[in-house]
């Protein structure tokens, strides 16, 4: 059994043209795997993503993250749920201009009850981990965007979460921190044996990844193993 299953998975979106954005879906998900979900523009990639991290409910289908049948969870179960599994990184960076990096990074362990001593220990690491140590105490305002996404890698693991998902977090880097950022996730993969799931549409960001679903017009159109 994979860390993630999806079987069937339906979403479709209301008004006076329904629109179907998944059709159907069906994956396997390993623990300790990195995979890219990648397809042209508007092919259900977010949608997708969004469906397997419990950010919306599909329309139709089933979603079994470690071993947890998700659908079956009331709206509270899942919140906890996303909050001790999961965590999430995405394009705009979603910091608190006002808290220092490493508030930023203990957000999660303070709203999971941790003793301050545990959290601010804890995030310092996670800080270390991401390569930011003598960064932690700086405003996100001092910080560039490369470093404020890895602000964000590690609020999202701080909690050790078994699953990091990822929507296209280089968007909004150049080629340098784009490179730094997808260096990490490879290293966290490979060092601590993290699961990612990561939409993206850069090509070269293949190179990190062990695996690669490809979607069209919100249906599976085939997997690409991209390294040995």
């Amino acid at each position: 059994m994979g860390i993630i299953e999806a079987a069937g998975l339906r979403k479709t979106f209301g008004g006076e043209v329904p629109v179907e954005a998944l059709k159907g879906v069906d994956l396997v998900i390993e623990e300790g795997e990195f995979v890219g979900i990648m397809g042209p523009s508007g092919s259900g990639k977010s949608t997708l993503l969004h469906m397997l991290a419990l950010l919306d409910d599909p329309t139709a289908g089933r979603v079994v993250v470690d071993g947890t049948d998700v659908l079956a969870l009331s709206s509270i179960q899942k919140t906890s749920f996303r909050l001790n599994k999961l965590g999430y990184v995405f394009q705009e960076y979603a910091l608190l201009p006002e808290l220092n990096a490493l508030e930023n990074v203990y957000l999660p362990l303070m709203m999971l009850g941790a003793p301050a001593k545990d959290y601010e220990k804890e995030a310092l690491e996670m800080m270390e981990t991401v390569g930011l140590g003598k960064r932690a105490k700086h405003l996100i305002s001092q910080m560039s965007g490369g470093e404020q996404q890895r602000v964000a890698i590690a609020r999202a693991l701080v909690n050790r979460s078994k699953i990091l998902f990822a929507d296209e977090p280089c968007a909004n880097l150049d080629t340098r921190n784009s490179e730094i950022v997808m260096k990490l996730l490879r290293q966290l993969c490979d060092e601590r044996r993290q699961t990612i799931v990561m939409v993206t549409h850069e090509p070269e960001h293949r190179q990190y990844m062990d695996r690669i679903l490809w979607i069209k017009d919100g249906a599976m159109e085939r997997e690409e193993k991209c390294r040995k």
